[in-house]
Formats: structure tokens, C-alpha cells, sequence
């Protein structure tokens, strides 16, 4: 867990602010005021995948950007369950005791399944859904067989997985480029510091591990298959999917053909040059897609 404090050389220049009504320390940032949007990030990243988004979004909404439990500045327990279903369980908890109505989600890798299926389940809070480089899990396609999960696939098999996601702290720049981080430019000292500070030991690596297992071995299906009878409440919502196509973690033609199976008339953005963390890699042309969507979706 990062101090409360820290802020990467100014790169992270946000109050913070913490919930434990979900039974852990739960850190977000809660920018401006208006309408929320609320900004969902995944593996092996945190709020500060946001940091260039939350200045000029706040400027005319609330913004409000959680670190999921075992990320960030978030607390790390060791006798919690890492699972999707306790990730919905832990953003719900948050957003209610927020009150946050109107919602616009906008979505990344794992944020695409939490948002989604807490979508299903509360649609009377959420207004849109901006989906970056992920998968709402309704579209009945998998990530597919990229270049992350063969890895995780390889060293699972071989009962490595562990120590390979286990030393974030120093590998993490390798693991980002493996699932397709293309904008090296934005790598410098801060950056290694603010996402490698988040695992200082192999124990503060357990959500990303899980993350990913959860998929590989199928523990999210009977999950998602509870949503199912709830599709209606997400099919209805206005959605926008932007596909960095060298994603190298999700296979951009699954992630259409997943927003297409439940969004099939809503627009899909393909960014040519950005891979699977299009917020580093094109994060002016997203914020202005953002800005765009929200305002056409009214």
C-alpha cells in the first residue's frame, strides 16, 4: 500500500480520500462537482493510470477514482477473497455510501466486468458506460489467447505464476509492456515509482495474481452468469467502446465482438497506435472521446 500521502514528484497531485465501510481501507480521489465519473482501473494498475483524465474531467463533473482492494494506495488484506464478486461487492459498498447517481463509468481491463455487472445490478445509479480496452463479460467471448494470458497460462502450468507476478515492484514496466503498454515516453522515474510502490513485497501482490486466475481457471463464470437474467438493465444503457488495437492482454477483435453482443448499434472507436493501456498511450484522444460521448449520449 502507498503512503496517503505520496505524490510521485507532483504526478499525483490528488487529496486522498478513504473508505472502510467495505472492510479494508479503500482509497479514492473525489475531484469537482456535477454528474459523476466514475474512472475503474485493473491489473496491475491504479487510480494513477487516471492521473492526466482527472484535471480536465473535473472541470465539469465529480470525478471520482477508486483503487480496487490489494491496488494503490488501497489496503491490502490477507484474509479477503479476490474475486470479482468481492471487487462489485467493495465498489458497491462505495458508491452507495457516495450516493452517486447519473453515473458515467468509464471502464479498463477489469474495471469492463466490475462496472458492468455492478451496472446489472443498480442501473437506476448509472447513466453511461465508456469502455477502454476490456470486456463487459456478457458478449459470450473470452480475452482470447494473447501474449498475457499465454503467460499466465505457462506459469501457472508450471507453478511460477507467483513468483512472476510476485515482484511487481520490479518487473512491473516488462509485465505492462507483455500486456501491451506502446507509449514508452511516458515511462520515467515517477511513473516506475508509482506503479511498482503499489507490491513492495510478494504478499502485496496477491490481487494481481488473482486477478488473472480468476479468468484462466473460470471462477468468474458463475458470477457472471447471475447477471445474465439482468442483461436488459445494461443492453439499455448508452455505451462507447475505444479499442487500442496492439492490445497484447485482450484481443481487440473479442472486445467488439463482446460490446457488439450487447451494444450492437453503438459506436466502437479503434485506435491504431495504442495498446492495452490506451491511457498512457493516447490519453488526449480519449479524454476528448470521454468529453464527446457524454455530451451526444444526453
Amino acid at each position: 500500500m502507498i503512503a496517503a500521502s505520496e505524490t510521485f514528484g507532483g504526478t499525483w497531485p490528488f487529496e486522498p480520500c478513504f473508505f472502510e465501510g467495505a472492510g479494508f481501507r479503500m482509497h479514492y480521489v473525489d475531484e469537482g462537482t456535477g454528474d459523476p465519473i466514475v474512472c475503474l482501473h485493473g491489473e496491475p494498475t491504479w487510480g494513477y493510470l487516471y492521473r492526466r483524465f482527472i484535471p480536465p474531467l473535473s472541470a465539469t463533473h465529480r470525478v471520482v477514482v477508486p483503487d480496487h482492494m490489494g491496488f494503490g494506495k488501497s489496503e491490502t488484506p490477507r484474509d479477503r477473497e479476490y474475486s470479482l464478486r468481492t471487487h462489485v461487492d467493495n465498489l458497491t459498498k462505495l458508491i452507495e455510501a457516495l450516493d452517486l447517481k447519473n453515473i458515467t463509468f468509464v471502464l479498463q481491463d477489469w474495471g469492463g466486468l466490475i462496472g458492468s455487472a455492478f451496472t446489472l445490478r443498480h442501473p437506476h445509479r448509472v447513466r453511461h458506460l465508456f469502455l477502454l480496452n476490456t470486456l463487459a463479460g456478457y458478449g459470450k467471448t473470452s480475452a482470447g489467447s494473447t501474449p498475457w494470458f499465454q503467460l499466465i497460462l505457462k506459469h501457472h502450468k508450471a507453478g511460477t505464476l507467483g513468483e512472476v507476478l510476485g515482484h511487481l515492484d520490479v518487473n512491473i514496466l516488462s509485465i505492462m509492456k507483455t500486456q501491451g503498454l506502446e507509449n514508452l515516453s511516458a515511462v520515467d522515474s515517477n511513473w516506475l515509482a508509482a506503479f511498482g510502490s503499489a507490491f513492495p513485497t510478494k504478499e502485496d501482490c496477491v490481487g494481481a495474481i488473482e486477478f488473472p486466475l480468476d479468468a484462466l481457471l473460470g471462477r468468474i463464470i458463475p458470477y457472471l452468469e447471475e447477471g445474465v437474467p439482468l442483461l436488459q438493465n445494461l443492453k439499455s444503457k448508452p455505451a462507447m467502446l475505444a479499442v487500442g488495437m496492439k492490445d497484447r492482454a485482450i484481443a481487440p477483435e473479442n472486445q467488439i465482438s463482446d460490446f457488439k453482443a450487447i451494444w450492437p448499434d453503438a459506436p466502437v472507436i479503434k485506435l491504431p497506435h495504442a495498446g492495452h493501456f490506451s491511457q498512457e498511450d493516447a490519453p488526449d484522444t480519449i479524454i476528448a472521446l470521454i468529453e464527446l460521448f457524454i455530451q451526444s449520449a444526453r
